[in-house]
């Protein structure tokens, strides 16, 4: 596999946001896209995500092959709960390797949660999805969704060889029309793609993030 940059890398933290305004939208507005609920929020924040985000959402959707759709399940993420799936996660590392120091700690949970101050969910800009056959039933790419670098050996890598061939095939059509709409793939995970953050900003050359972290307006 080629060499990974983490959320954790300073190159990451060091692209400057030039916060474009755009709104948080619900997707499940218009039906286009099917949504699944196993990441809900008492806020029903899960299925936020800014405008320019959907749009690439949809235009990956329709590029797809005849009889599969997108499965979102996660979009935006509130800061407050971000930093809480952080520490747990680097709780559960510092428990399992007592002798790693902090930043080695910090570098490791940043494979499966992305640091607080940088977030791509936390600034809608990121989504976690999957694909499904006509029926909304769930593909096989390789592990379950949101599986741990521990957990899945390391096939939760985009590109591990770990998995089946009709999960690589699978991969390779989701990643295909995402990378078409213009989003980026966070290499330890599958699953999740993301557009107009930081990231996106340094693995495709922007000099400057669209989007920054965001409080979600509570609707009236």
């Amino acid at each position: 596999m080629n060499e990974i940059v983490l959320m954790a890398d300073p190159k990451v933290a060091a692209i400057p946001v030039a916060e474009c305004g755009e709104l948080l939208v619900d997707v499940r507005c218009g039906g286009s896209l099917l949504v699944d609920v196993r990441e809900q929020d008492p806020a029903d924040a899960f299925a936020y995500l800014r405008e320019g985000v959907l749009e690439r959402l949809l235009k990956a959707q329709a590029m797809l092959p005849r009889g599969l759709r997108l499965l979102f399940v996660e979009g935006y993420r509130p800061p407050s709960l971000q930093r809480q799936y952080f520490e747990e996660y680097a709780g559960r590392l510092r428990a399992d390797h007592p002798e790693w120091p902090a930043e080695q700690i910090h570098a490791a949970a940043s494979r499966y949660v992305s640091p607080p101050d940088i977030a791509p969910h936390s600034a809608g800009a990121a989504v976690d999805l999957t694909l499904a056959d006509a029926d909304g039933r769930e593909l096989d790419l390789g592990t379950r969704m949101n599986a741990d670098p521990e957990e899945s050996l390391g096939a939760c890598y985009t590109d591990a060889l770990n998995i089946s061939e009709e999960a690589r095939a699978n991969r390779k059509v989701l990643g295909a029309v995402l990378t078409a709409a213009g989003l980026v793939n966070y290499p330890t995970e599958w699953w999740h793609w993301s557009f107009g953050d930081r990231y996106w900003a340094l693995t495709t050359g922007e000099v400057a993030a669209l989007y920054g972290p965001k409080e979600l307006t509570p609707r009236s």
